[in-house]
């Protein structure tokens, strides 16, 4: 059976002091009093709720999956599901980072990320049923009406009731101008919906009494593409003026779906058949109004894969230690054992860095983009709102993307350390295996984001943010620059700066000419990026390990981070110059190929 231990110092390394959380938060007035203990505090209490609550229900979820009752088209999440869901709510953690007119506790978004961090460690099926409700509240808060807003965000906010996304239709995934669901005025100002969805996570289970569905759908005199297309507001229970439940509204699961992971989650195939809604936003803009849904569920699962990268991680390094085989190479390590422990074995140990770099990189990037989301809703300067927002937009696809590519070489190499064993459900790593390989599809898939990332981000404003992003950069290299010892930190990601600032000048010359170039270059580009960014994370942990060492701190701590930031840049790192060298090779060698694919 699986473990799993909430990574609490590693969390507040990076909060409080690598990035400074609490002295950047203080700078907003509704954070002016947050302190690094209330943060401990409630992500110690976090913590727990997540390995003791969730983390068991984890391969119990797994196997029993969701049921549905096809006669009254009911959900029923697995045994233990909706009674975790009950602590969850009871406790106050759905409400931790909320706005506090509606019922909120106000605390900073940060501390949400690491919240969920350990969520996803313990069990991410389960914490997709909250976590959806989140994206829902920002959407509301942000394109709301005030009636809709007194309507559905005080139970939102409290979990009493739960959100989800309809987007996905069965003809049509990512390009939602596709889509056929209409919408049909009524007299009273709402709408009748119709149509149908698919893959919508969460949209129906017995956790919470309600359902708030965000759909998107067409107007009858609806432009044709995505310009037509507009977003509503629809419960699965019709909501009466006070807040009561009233009638079962037109909109139920028709099926689930049976997939390769995520078994304790319910993926449901949603019917409308005239189901009331209200609109949110403005007529024909609902995209606009989903995209904070959107961008909310993409930090998010770059969180699952994060969450899942660390326990994962947790399970081989014990297991390698456990585990005895074979003679160490460079000669016999555990002489009162008739093998050593794999952990001896340089391959072995490859793995397992692997995924505690990306892990702690990762860490490293979501505390960033979640203070970056703080300083954008709350600091008092419209400047660093502004520049806050522009950059974790920059940052958003990295999220998804990079660190979900990495949970899947993260899950993998962990599940290998196990050999055969690894294979085997009991033990828990397969399913980690699977359970990450949908963070690279949903919400947009991997190459989606690449797109986005290189397309509209970078080349669509002449590579302006990541500019923003690079004078970062080029202000570590010129702190640590002359410090021999910050050397093999410094050098690596300096001339990879120059050298993206080059490749992105080339990329968008030949895009400009043959706008395939940009489609063939774009994911190896996002993973350039990714190191990039994570090679900056990983220069400033090794900068404050160094510092602490210096100063005589003698806590291992210091010491294992070090040797991981060499790992990191040693053998990782590198990958860098292959993808810039398939960038260059242009899209010939893909578009060319009409016979090789006939």
């Amino acid at each position: 059976m699986p473990s799993y231990t909430p990574p609490l110092r590693d969390m507040q390394f990076v909060m409080h002091e690598v990035l400074k959380v609490t002295e950047e938060l203080q700078l907003c007035p509704q954070h002016a009093d947050i302190d690094a203990d209330t943060i401990n505090a409630v992500l110690e209490e976090g913590g727990k709720f997540a390995s003791e609550v969730t983390f068991p229900l984890n391969i119990s979820g797994d196997s029993e999956g969701c049921v549905l009752d096809k006669t009254t088209h009911e959900v029923t999440a697995p045994k233990g599901f909706k009674q975790a869901y009950a602590q969850y709510v009871q406790g106050g953690w759905a409400a931790l980072s909320c706005d506090p007119a509606y019922g909120g506790q106000g605390l900073p978004f940060v501390v949400n990320q690491c919240f969920y961090e350990m969520l996803n460690s313990a069990n991410q099926a389960w914490t997709m049923y909250p976590g959806l409700s989140h994206g829902a509240y920002e959407a509301l808060l942000a394109h709301g009406t005030d009636a809709q807003k007194v309507l559905y965000l005080p139970k939102l906010v409290s979990g009493q009731w739960t959100g989800s996304m309809c987007l996905t239709e069965p003809h049509c995934g990512t390009d939602l101008g596709l889509l056929r669901t209409k919408a049909e005025p009524l007299a009273d100002g709402s709408y009748a919906i119709t149509g149908n969805k698919i893959f919508i996570s969460a949209g129906e289970h017995d956790l919470a009494e309600n359902i708030v569905h965000l759909v998107l759908a067409r107007l009858p005199d609806a432009p044709v593409g995505s310009k037509g297309i507009s977003l509503f507001a629809v419960p699965k229970f019709m909501v009466g003026a006070d807040g009561g439940l009233g009638k079962r509204n037109g909109i139920y699961c028709g099926g689930l779906e049976h997939k390769m992971g995520i078994h304790g989650n319910s993926t449901a195939q949603m019917v409308l058949e005239g189901a009331i809604g209200t609109l949110v936003g403005q007529p024909n803009k609902g995209l606009a109004a989903m995209f904070v849904m959107m961008n909310a569920a993409r930090l998010g699962v770059g969180n699952q894969s994060l969450g899942l990268t660390e326990v994962a991680y947790q399970n081989a390094l014990a297991y390698a230690k456990d585990r005895i085989q074979m003679r160490s190479l460079s000669g016999t390590k555990a002489k009162d054992k008739p093998a050593d422990p794999i952990i001896v074995h340089p391959d072995v140990r490859k793995m397992l860095l692997t995924a505690k770099a990306y892990a702690e990189g990762g860490r490293a990037l979501g505390v960033f983009c979640g203070l970056l989301l703080d300083k954008e809703h709350g600091h008092p300067d419209e400047k660093v709102r502004a520049d806050s927002g522009e950059m974790l937009a920059l940052l958003t696809p990295i999220v998804k993307a990079f660190i979900t590519d990495n949970g899947h070489i993260s899950t993998n190499a962990c599940m290998q350390v196990f050999g055969g064993h690894g294979f085997i459900k009991e033990w828990g790593m397969e399913q980690y295996v699977r359970d990450n390989r949908i963070n690279m599809i949903y919400e947009g898939t991997n190459t989606i984001q690449s797109l986005d990332l290189l397309g509209r981000k970078i080349l669509g404003n002449n590579g302006a943010t990541l500019k923003k992003f690079g004078r970062l950069v080029a202000a570590l290299v010129e702190e640590e620059g002359v410090n021999e010892k910050m050397g093999e930190f410094i050098t690596p990601i300096a001339i990879l700066g120059d050298q993206v600032t080059k490749l992105t000048t080339e990329v968008g010359f030949k895009g400009f000419q043959n706008a395939d170039e940009v489609g063939a270059a774009a994911v190896d580009y996002l993973r350039v990026a990714g190191h990039l960014v994570f090679g900056y994370f990983w220069a400033r942990m090794a900068q404050v390990a160094l510092r602490e060492i210096a100063a005589g701190n003698t806590d291992q701590f210091y010491l294992a981070k070090l040797q991981t930031a060499r790992f990191y840049f040693a053998k990782l790192f590198p990958e860098t110059a292959t993808l810039m060298r398939t960038i260059r090779s242009g899209s010939k060698s893909l578009m060319d190929t009409d016979a090789a694919l006939a």
